[in-house]
């Protein structure tokens, strides 16, 4: 279920990532979450690249897949991550810092699949888990330096 964009704001504060020294174009990419197990298993076998907070899976969709201009994300924790209050609340703070990174540093036509890590998700502070998604982004596209 979508959310309609809040109309209090102005064009520059809408959404995740919109502060200043971001890009204009960065905020055209959009998001679809993965909602079919076939896509989560192409994803593991694809990139990975693990961090202190989480673990991030991307591979590059195929011409024939559809909507190259879609970002498409989706989110996993397993029972090592805790009870299920642990497991819904590592995937809130995922989704949230997928709002936050991807539209900037993702690129369209990939899939990413975050998942938690059992006693770092849920802990770490939100900044590090910031850097964390955005240091994994730098890895997997190559942008190492």
């Amino acid at each position: 279920m979508s959310r309609p964009p809040r109309r209090d704001l102005e064009p520059s504060q809408e959404g995740p990532g919109a502060g200043p020294g971001q890009d204009r174009d960065a905020m055209t990419v959009r998001l679809a979450t993965l909602a079919k197990r076939a896509d989560f298993l192409r994803a593991a076998r694809a990139k990975r690249q693990a961090t202190k907070g989480l673990i991030l899976q991307a591979r590059k969709r195929s011409d024939d897949e559809g909507a190259p201009d879609l970002v498409r994300v989706g989110y996993t924790c397993s029972k090592k991550v805790g009870n299920a209050v642990k497991r819904n609340r590592a995937k809130r703070r995922l989704r949230a810092i997928a709002r936050e990174v991807l539209p900037a540093k993702g690129q369209p036509g990939w899939d990413y699949v975050l998942i938690g890590r059992a006693g770092a998700t849920v802990d770490r502070p939100y900044s590090d888990l910031v850097g964390d998604l955005t240091y994994a982004l730098k890895v997997i596209h190559g942008k190492r330096k």
